[in-house]
């Protein structure tokens, strides 16, 4: 991957190339940042700019054969440590080094841009949750105590080092405290507080942002052909997160369709048109219980940013103009007498849809009690 692949931080880009060009890498970094920054990303093309021997100014060169397998993930010099669980292929005794293959595809059919939760999917871990162990770490350091195989350096990756455990952690500390020659640790991490202060003390930390709104908009447009104003309301609601706008962008015809029918539904509640909210009801029934549950939760986002509207925070709303119009209308309903009895109201619904509860008569009550708390002065 070239710096030219990443969506925005230029910033951030600057800062590593110029590390690189005044000889000034430091051995161990902490790349710390929100999810969907581009942390991995940034880190790929920092390595590949390290080991491209045929770099520019800007960008590694991007087509020597160095660069070549950089972009397959397949460098000799580049080594990956990442959170894995058991799965029907490896049923124990995980580590990164037996899903190499597996991560090489999944890291560049996203370009970079992934999460814990879609890699445990592509993995099909089930519900266990990935983690790194003292294998993964003994694995490192065998592989950092040789020599290079073709470039000056040798690069770790550490993806989600959050998920190392204490004695892995502990083991890795002992490689940070005392480097092989040439050796350049990449930590990428979401949750600082979860790292050991002893780990975080030995890096050199590089504060990711989230990627500027504008920058994910035009992304958006560039890379998946997106209309201009989807793109913008996309951007809007991600807050610099490129993995939650493309979601929302998949996602886009849900959540227009939670819009609509909640708006419709707040407005036959309005009206206090009875009949109307038992035929909405019996509508409503035919959803499945998951998209029940997502337009509950929908109506609680609603209920929470009218919150901020009332409290002259409307900036802060992040919502495509259209929903930010209703909601700014909905917000002046909500008040400090029934604020909590409609939030309380909402959240119970999901609950009793999660335990199979009729449908048809969760809505209907709820509308029903809806019509009286929007009334409430």
């Amino acid at each position: 991957m070239q710096f030219k692949d990443v969506i925005g931080q230029s910033a951030i880009k600057q800062r590593l190339i110029q590390s690189v060009r005044e000889n000034h890498v430091s051995h161990a970094q902490l790349f710390l940042g929100p999810a969907g920054s581009g942390k991995l990303p940034l880190a790929l093309a920092y390595a590949q700019y390290i080991l491209c021997p045929n770099r520019t100014e800007t960008d590694s060169c991007g087509v020597c054969p160095t660069c070549q397998k950089m972009q397959k993930l397949a460098h000799p010099d580049l080594h990956f440590v990442v959170p894995t669980a058991t799965t029907k292929r490896i049923k124990s005794n995980p580590e990164s080094d037996l899903f190499m293959e597996e991560w090489r595809e999944f890291v560049t059919q996203n370009q970079g841009y992934v999460d814990t939760s879609s890699w445990y999917t592509f993995l099909d871990v089930e519900n266990k949750q990935g983690y790194m162990s003292v294998r993964d770490a003994a694995s490192l350091l065998r592989k950092l105590n040789m020599k290079s195989y073709e470039g000056e350096y040798k690069i770790a990756i550490i993806w989600m080092a959050e998920k190392m455990r204490v004695d892995t952690a502990n083991k890795l500390l002992k490689l940070l405290e005392e480097p092989p020659e040439k050796t350049v640790f990449l930590l990428i991490a979401e949750d600082g507080e979860e790292l050991l202060a002893t780990i975080k003390s030995r890096t050199a930390l590089v504060k990711i942002p989230a990627i500027d709104i504008n920058e994910v908009q035009s992304a958006l447009v560039e890379r998946l052909g997106c209309p201009t104003q989807q793109a913008h309301d996309a951007a809007v609601i991600s807050e610099g997160n490129w993995l939650n706008a493309c979601h929302f962008v998949k996602e886009s015809e849900d959540r227009k369709f939670f819009f609509t029918t909640f708006q419709q539904w707040m407005r036959l509640c309005f009206r206090a048109a009875y009949p109307e909210l038992i035929d909405f009801s019996a509508n409503i029934k035919t959803l499945g219980r998951e998209k029940q549950k997502e337009l509950l939760d929908y109506g609680l986002r609603i209920v929470r940013n009218s919150l901020l509207f009332n409290n002259n925070l409307a900036e802060i709303v992040m919502l495509p103009d259209d929903e930010k119009t209703f909601n700014s209308k909905f917000a002046p309903f909500v008040n400090p007498t029934n604020l909590t009895e409609i939030a309380e109201l909402l959240d119970e619904a999901i609950r009793h849809i999660e335990r199979n509860g009729n449908a048809q008569i969760i809505f209907t009550d709820v509308g029903f009690k809806m019509v009286g708390l929007l009334k409430r002065k």
